[in-house]
């Protein structure tokens, strides 16, 4: 269990560290190097666009990894979601500006971003049912929140690595300092690969294959079975994504853009925060098992409903200790939520179909939440003149999961969970 631990943990952060770069590059630099000919709102969204478009490759990436993660195994999918990741940051890295090759500067920006989501669309399931299918009955909790623990673990990362090259001269930071984070990338990539070609593949996906169980197309298989399990995992984590992505990119755009915060107090805030989240999301996943699952994600999306009108005016006043304060206080009650979300989803679903099932409630969950939000939050801001605006519309997306978690029967976990259970190592 320790190689499992470590490999979902290490390959979910440098996977998360390569998507969340792009998060700090749309929010500072992408604009005036990729979308010179805009005016600097229209130079903000197609920013933020493409880095929507990432989230609109995801739930294609986890359709397909979860297809043959369904029919060959997890291990194949982890390895090959890496490559594929590491590679698209490494080139981004690379990537000549608007200046030096014109419109196809902005097009191989929008590509490389494609691969990333696509990439990251399939690690999200592969990790999480590797530590899940490994683990103990009583430690699901615990180990399914370690791929969740990659998200701040790899933002805290990305975060620390534009936070050092931003103190750098703007010249220098928009001539070539913003590149130095995508291509150390690769060094983190052969890193994680090396772990993760040591796994064996999960115990439970090995008895599927054993009694040739595997389903000819997965996905179709779980639409028709779980129909009613996969709309509302997907709305369970429309909120999660919202809340994520305003906090740690939209207000990055907004304090920086309307000078009520600096780039440096603001990556600060969000590494702080991201270091709090890395270290609660295990213990309120091992918490899970006492407290339930459904119980906590409800606690969490109800105190991120509230949290975020403090958050958002922190953000707006320009005050250092209350943005951090904020911050702090948010990412632990994300962690209520997120830490326990992963086990919560994969237990909806039977091992023949969970990659494909899990994987794609996921990843358009977060794609509906994650994808849109920075973009809506410009253009409510623009319309209304008021940020505030920002956080009404993310308490009303975590209405909606909170209702979509309340709607998860404890009959249809248990049945979904059934071939977990002793299956540990």
């Amino acid at each position: 269990m320790r190689r499992v631990a470590l490999s979902v943990l290490i390959g979910t952060t440098i996977e998360w560290y390569d998507f969340q770069l792009y998060g700090a590059a749309a929010a500072l630099v992408l604009a005036p190097l990729y979308f010179p000919s805009a005016d600097p709102l229209a130079g903000t969204l197609l920013a933020f666009s493409t880095f929507a478009i990432g989230f609109g490759a995801r739930p294609i990436g986890g359709i397909v990894f979860g297809h043959f993660g369904d029919r060959i195994g997890r291990k194949k999918v982890l390895v090959l979601s890496l490559t594929m990741m590491g590679v698209a940051t490494f080139l981004m890295g690379l990537l000549p500006t608007y200046a030096a090759i014109g419109v196809w500067a902005p097009i191989l920006l929008v590509l490389l971003r494609l691969v990333q989501g696509f990439g990251v669309g399939g690690e999200w399931g592969g990790a999480v049912l590797t530590a899940v299918e490994y683990s103990s009955p009583g430690r699901r909790g615990f180990y399914g929140s370690l791929p969740q623990v990659g998200v701040p673990a790899g933002l805290v990362l990305s975060t620390a690595a534009f936070l050092g090259v931003s103190a750098m001269p703007d010249e220098q930071f928009l001539a070539w300092g913003w590149r130095i984070p995508f291509l150390i990338s690769i060094v983190l990539v052969v890193v994680g690969l090396v772990v993760r070609i040591q796994l064996d593949e999960t115990p439970v996906f090995a008895k599927v294959r054993d009694r040739k169980e595997a389903r000819r197309v997965p996905l179709v298989a779980a639409v028709r079975a779980y129909p009613a399990q996969i709309l509302l995992a997907i709305g369970s984590m429309i909120s999660t994504g919202a809340y994520f992505y305003i906090v740690n990119t939209y207000a990055l755009s907004y304090a920086t853009s309307a000078k009520t915060a600096g780039r440096g107090t603001m990556l600060a805030a969000i590494m702080v925060s991201g270091v709090v989240a890395a270290v609660a999301l295990p213990w309120f996943g091992a918490m899970s098992e006492r407290v339930g699952r459904r119980r906590m994600i409800l606690i969490g999306l109800a105190a991120m409903a509230v949290w975020i009108y403090p958050t958002i005016l922190a953000v707006d006043s320009g005050n250092v200790a209350l943005i951090v304060l904020a911050y702090v206080v948010g990412a632990v009650f994300f962690s209520v939520s997120y830490g326990p979300q992963a086990t919560f989803i994969v237990e909806m679903f039977d091992a023949s179909v969970r990659f494909s099932a899990a994987s794609t409630s996921f990843q358009i969950g977060v794609l509906l939440g994650g994808a849109l939000a920075p973009i809506i939050a410009a253009a409510l801001v623009e319309a209304t003149g008021t940020v505030v605006s920002v956080a009404v519309y993310v308490c009303l997306v975590s209405l909606l999961s909170l209702g979509c978690v309340l709607g998860v029967s404890r009959a249809a976990l248990a049945r979904g969970s059934a071939d977990l259970e002793g299956a540990g190592t």
